[in-house]
């Protein structure tokens, strides 16, 4: 690890910087991100609501993975490159309420440290500011004693010390961070109650602490296990059909060039071969050089096909040449899109295959595989934004940890994105149900929010934690009964927790309701049949749907209107 500073001055007998090189910054982002990823585990445990979800840790986590992978592809070493990379990354890469908020303090620092090539404390302290205000803006109601209140109380910490003392260093500056931190920390559950009801700190705020720790290792020379950006680190949930579709302007390499080299000239050995595909790879991509019995295949994307032409001739013969000009047919594509383009188009969040199938049936045009077990990325919304190939587009989001990064996602798309606020695949069907794409925009967002706001919905699912939540104290395993977002039956059976969560949720809409079921993959058709020829005799003014929901984790997503 190298250090480049360009002041310093003895304070004790630690030599100290004033200011620090780009270089450290992506050291510092490196080491946090890492450290991050050693305690998303304990971090997740923070977390009071025990349902298997998409957690706060691991949210955090898989927003750093996103924010570290853009890194790995700046080469700039100037500190403003820098942050630029880490929040256009961590904004595409945002997940849950926790990732979109730590992406809007990235966002802090890539506009405190624009243009700059090293950074001091003062920057440093104005990066927290800029982040912080952005991220309380993110969030329509800000609640205290979260991640926001400990990113507030560091910002206030950190002016306080700039304020008081001339030529602080970038190493008082981030200790300081980690102080006032703690402290903000530690009285996460005095502002929130079902925290200190739980017996634990707030989990977003903890993850904060942790990556801010991995600073001042970064600064102390101490290293974490390097994070190697990988495809199976980072991927995002799949799209369904998706169509992905580059801009002409960001292809890189033009002409997709194949042929054969036949006759090959008697001096062509293994060593030519290799020689003449590490030459592909300097001038191109998407490099298949392979040989068989006296000829061999090339493939290449690149923007000079007459030169590779011509170096393939000092080796045999050219054969069946085919050069495509990739941007004219992206041209092409473009073209026949924006002819199709719809008015208005519909995207839904959904896990399991019969609520996927449910959401297309309403006529949505993408389906997001997530929600509940995995909380998809901006990036994710927006390349299913794209998808359904519309002037309009509609999100249902379907989980109350997704609706943030869905709205970054509608400010950042080109289209006309309207998020509808449903917290719940039930609410979410309902909505759908309401969606029609031959009315105009304003109508059909109305009718949409209209048609949720009734639905009272229930989920069925296991503890996979032990805490106590509003007086109920629930042990890792046990069968849960929600309505919403409260945990009202707890119990050991399945089927008995969902008997008493239907009578629960039919006291609160009346004994002629209409209940749908939708059973998930770790239930059997039968079972679910029998826990609604139950409630059918306990409450014959009702009426009962049972269909395939096919969800993992949650054994019921249930219903009633």
């Amino acid at each position: 690890m190298v250090w480049f500073a360009r002041k310093s001055y003895k304070e004790g007998n630690n030599l100290e910087q004033l200011i620090i090189s780009g270089e450290q910054l992506r050291e510092m982002i490196v080491t946090g991100a890492a450290l991050l990823e050693r305690n998303k585990a304990y971090i997740d445990s923070l977390n009071v609501f025990p349902v298997p979800d998409g957690d706060t840790g691991t949210n955090m986590h898989m927003t750093m993975q996103s924010a570290i992978k853009e890194l790995a592809g700046c080469k700039s070493q100037n500190a403003g490159d820098i942050a630029a990379a880490v929040s256009m990354g961590a904004l595409k890469g945002a997940r849950g309420n926790s990732g979109v908020i730590l992406s809007q303090l990235w966002r802090g620092f890539a506009t405190a440290l624009k243009g700059s090539e090293n950074m001091d404390a003062h920057m440093l302290s104005e990066a927290m500011r800029l982040g912080t205000e952005s991220a309380y803006k993110a969030v329509m109601r800000p609640r205290e004693g979260t991640i926001l209140t400990v990113a507030r109380m560091i910002s206030e910490g950190m002016r306080t010390l700039d304020a008081q003392k001339t030529n602080t260093t970038v190493d008082a500056m981030v200790a300081h961070m980690i102080e006032t931190g703690e402290h903000a920390l530690d009285i996460t559950p005095q502002l929130l109650p079902v925290l200190k009801e739980a017996g634990v700190v707030d989990s977003g705020g903890m993850g904060l602490i942790t990556i801010i720790k991995g600073f001042k290792m970064a600064l102390d020379g101490e290293e974490v296990e390097t994070i190697v950006p990988t495809e199976g680190g980072t991927a995002d949930q799949p799209i369904e059909d998706n169509l992905t579709l580059e801009d002409v302007n960001d292809i890189k390499f033009g002409y997709c060039t194949e042929f054969f080299i036949v006759n090959l000239v008697d001096t062509f050995t293994d060593k030519t071969l290799e020689e003449f595909r590490d030459k592909m790879i300097e001038i191109g991509d998407s490099v298949v050089v392979a040989s068989d019995t006296g000829f061999v295949k090339v493939h290449v994307h690149s923007n000079c096909p007459g030169r590779i032409l011509q170096m393939a001739l000092k080796f045999g013969e050219i054969d069946k040449i085919k050069i495509e000009n990739m941007r004219e047919q992206n041209r092409e594509i473009q073209r026949k899109l924006k002819e199709s383009e719809k008015e208005i188009g519909l995207v839904a969040v959904a896990a399991g295959s019969g609520i996927s199938t449910v959401f297309k049936d309403l006529g949505a045009g993408a389906i997001i595989e997530g929600g509940q077990t995995m909380n998809p990325s901006v990036d994710t919304i927006l390349k299913a934004i794209k998808k359904v190939n519309a002037r309009n587009v509609f999100i249902l989001p379907n989980n109350s940890n997704i609706i943030l990064a869905a709205q970054h996602a509608a400010e950042i798309s080109e289209r006309n994105v309207i998020v509808i606020p449903t917290k719940t695949i039930m609410q979410g069907i309902s909505a759908a149900m309401s969606y029609n794409q031959d009315s105009d925009v304003e109508s059909v967002k109305a009718h949409m929010c209209e048609s949720f706001e009734p639905i009272i919905s229930g989920s069925v699912t296991y503890a996979v934690r032990s805490t106590t939540f509003k007086g109920k104290t629930i042990n890792d395993g046990d069968i849960m009964g929600i309505v919403d977002s409260d945990i009202e039956v707890v119990g050991q059976d399945i089927a008995a927790v969902t008997s008493e969560l239907l009578d629960t949720m039919i006291a609160r809409k009346s004994e002629d309701a209409i209940v749908t079921i939708f059973y998930g993959s770790d239930v059997t058709e039968e079972q679910a049949e029998a826990i609604a020829d139950e409630a059918q005799k306990k409450y014959p003014d009702a009426e009962f749907i049972v269909q395939s929901g096919g969800q993992p984790l949650y054994y019921y997503y249930i219903s009633a209107e």
